[in-house]
């Protein structure tokens, strides 16, 4: 095989054709015993299911929030915008959230105008960290939402269990352990297919008994280029499988063991990029055991991850070359991260208190190697190199949480974490001002920080209503991450690079809210403010015609507040609203905090009667005048202002049976031709002006998907 012939390769197929084997082939087995497994399905589960036939299906617009600062979804339910790629297109639908969009897919999440390490993202308890030193492979990126039973987002500083960081909020996406009374098995499928090539197929199923069950899930789904609402084709290809299995053993109904193992990989060009993704190969193991009922401990909970990311970037799998670029040649970079982390965890419940306490560990190990190019030899694979060990990571933290029901009314929920993390430096070499490898001054040197975090919230039920008052006040500590250490092109000034120089941020935040729900309005605010001493920022400039960042630490001031409501019109006519705005404040240099997305409410209407529903959405965001050009985060900068934009969408659902559910939707109706303020200018390489001119968004698409539930 020639260099352009194995540059040209689809990278992808063999895999997913394996792939796409095993899941016609279980498929095939499990749905022969459809009939069984719905005579023999949990009677509880059964009685669940026959009140849930009896509704309309539905098509989520946006998720509202359920308790205090807390959100809980199902990832599987249909979604509009088209049904997500990733975690990122999820959480986007929540209001709070935004993207820094990149094109098709793998942007990476948002949260309160908070970006990367300030969101705790754990999938099934453990963190799949990307390894690209840009994030082209957020975290967010491994992760197919409905491949998980269960999305639950925590806003702000107010919860130490999950992990050390988290100023922002956690989210989680979890896989339930699946309960059998009786031998049976279930299915859950669906068929996505849509404007731009899209196609997805989703497969989750499960057989088992009473002392133990065997699950699949898994998904593939892909692409091609979309027009924007000029009619122009944005490059934004991409395609990914994922699989996984958990095998359970259920001795009895206080006992869980639980081994999960996956794999998964994929490909994307991106239209704001220097390079493409033409790997994002992911390799996932886990154990968890559960005990629950021992004596004073009420629960016991233990769990091991390890998770592993080999991501390959280039220049010419995905497109050719942009001869007047720093990259004239065929390139490529190699990075993998493996990641080992592990949990304990023990609660307990006294009287009107219960106290979740214990510890959680994590070591990560980033690697890199590049490929190279001469007139004399050409093209050389990055896999002919050795990998270069550049970081580890280590984290140890201590935590506990407590709840105490003061009274039928009110609680008090609070919590402390105490971490000791580490980085040690093992880059012999770093980039100077002009692009050049000099010497590194932290070659070999270890970075360690003991950082203490908590919480206090109140809540209150307000007599004769059904209305909850809170108010919580936060303290986050967050250890610098991996992009923030190691990504900058220039040192904070005076010191030797961001290794040397960048301190730990601290956030401390309050956090105020109503939530009210009656029988036909359910109805929150929540509103923030906060501090945050040494914000790590980023800036960036151009030397020599190279783009180069600095990151350093700034005082900042946030706030903000999110709201949203549902209100059932008629019996069938249903109303909802959400609105959402991020604030923030650069004190140290005068500034706007950058990066900041502005003001977006959206507004649905939905019609729903025995087995239909048709909805209408209409997102409308503000223009934002608060910019800092020039500053960002790893990932983006602001590039300007932006207009504001209104787009308008259509949905309808329709059961055709029990097990047989389908959906449609048209989103952007009216093809209008907009760009998110949160995103990456387009890449010359395309044609787009250079750091100018930001990606526009999808037009008019058209989808239609099928759920299958035996």
């Amino acid at each position: 095989m020639t260099t352009m012939q194995h540059a040209n390769r689809f990278t992808r197929t063999s895999a997913s054709l394996r792939w796409q084997t095993a899941f016609a082939l279980l498929f095939t087995s499990l749905a022969a015993n459809a009939q069984t497994a719905s005579e023999t399905h949990d009677q509880h589960q059964h009685t669940s299911q026959a009140e849930l036939i009896q509704l309309a299906p539905m098509v989520v617009t946006a998720v509202q929030q359920s308790s205090p600062l807390t959100i809980v979804a199902n990832p599987k339910d249909p979604r509009q915008p088209i049904p997500a790629s990733d975690a990122t297109d999820y959480l986007k639908t929540i209001p709070g959230f935004s993207a820094i969009r990149a094109g098709g897919s793998n942007g990476d999440p948002v949260l309160r105008g908070m970006f990367g390490s300030r969101i705790n993202l754990l999938a099934n308890g453990g963190q799949m960290i990307g390894a690209c030193p840009n994030r082209m492979d957020a975290p967010s990126s491994y992760i197919s939402p409905e491949t998980y039973d269960r999305l639950t987002v925590i806003k702000g500083p107010q919860s130490v269990r999950w992990g050390p960081g988290a100023s922002a909020g956690t989210v989680l996406f979890e896989r339930e352990p699946e309960q059998f009374d009786e031998p049976g098995s279930r299915i859950h499928a669906s068929v996505l297919g849509g404007s731009n090539g899209r196609f997805d197929q989703t497969l989750d199923a499960a057989i088992g008994n009473q002392t133990g069950y065997l699950r699949f899930t898994g998904n593939d789904a892909r692409s091609d280029d979309y027009d924007d609402g000029n009619g122009d084709t944005v490059p934004s290809r991409w395609s990914k499988w994922n699989g996984d299995i958990a095998l359970g053993w259920t001795p009895d109904a206080d006992t869980l063991l639980e081994f999960t193992a996956g794999k998964g990989d994929g490909e994307a060009r991106y239209a704001g990029r220097g390079m493409d993704g033409s790997q994002f190969l992911r390799e996932s193991l886990g154990l968890r055991f559960e005990k629950s009922n021992l004596g004073a401990i009420n629960k016991l909970e233990a769990q091991l991850y390890y998770n592993y990311a080999d991501h390959i970037m280039d220049n010419f799998r995905l497109r050719a070359p942009d001869p007047t670029s720093m990259m004239p040649m065929p390139m490529a970079s190699q990075v993998d991260r493996r990641t080992l982390g592990g949990r304990v965890a023990l609660t307990f419940e006294l009287n009107q208190l219960e106290l979740v306490t214990g510890v959680d560990a994590q070591r990560s190990e980033h690697r890199a190697r590049s490929s190279s190019y001469s007139m004399m030899t050409g093209y050389t694979d990055a896999d002919e190199f050795a990998w270069e060990k550049d970081a580890v990571m280590r984290n140890v933290g201590l935590f506990s949480e407590a709840t105490w029901y003061r009274s039928d009314t009110t609680r008090w929920i609070g919590g402390a974490r105490l971490d000791r993390a580490e980085t040690k430096d093992y880059r012999q070499s770093i980039s100077n001002m002009m692009g050049m490898a000099t010497p590194n001054p932290t070659a070999g040197q270890t970075r360690s920080d003991t950082l203490p975090s908590g919480f206090v919230r109140y809540e209150h039920d307000l007599s004769g209503s059904p209305a909850t008052l809170y108010a919580g006040l936060g303290h986050a500590a967050r250890f610098p991450d991996y992009w923030e250490l190691f990504s900058a092109s220039l040192a904070p000034t005076g010191e030797l690079n961001a290794f040397d120089g960048i301190e730990p941020e601290k956030t401390t935040q309050l956090d105020v809210g109503i939530q009210y729900q009656d029988a036909r309005l359910q109805a929150w605010a929540s509103a923030y403010a906060g501090q945050v001493d040494d914000f790590i920022l980023f800036r960036y400039s151009t030397m020599m015609g190279m783009r180069r960042s600095q990151a350093y630490n700034v005082d900042a001031r946030i706030a903000g507040a999110e709201m949203g409501v549902t209100y059932d019109l008629t019996e069938r006519w249903n109303a909802d609203a959400t609105l959402a705005y991020a604030w923030g404040e650069n004190r140290s240099d005068g500034e706007p905090l950058p990066q900041m997305p502005p003001l977006e409410a959206r507004l649905g209407l939905s019609y729903a009667h025995n087995n239909w529903s048709a909805g209408a959405l209409w997102r409308v965001v503000a223009e934002q005048n608060r910019v800092d050009e020039g500053a960002g985060n790893v990932v983006g900068q602001d590039v300007g202002k932006s207009s504001g934009f209104g787009v308008f969408s259509l949905n309808g659902a329709y059961r055709l049976s029990e097990q047989l559910k389908l959906s449609v939707g048209v989103d952007n109706l009216f093809d209008k031709a907009y760009a998110e303020h949160l995103n990456l200018a387009g890449n010359s390489a395309f044609g787009y002006p250079a750091d100018s001119i930001a990606i526009n968004e999808p037009g008019r698409s058209l989808w239609a998907k099928v759920d299958f539930d035996f």
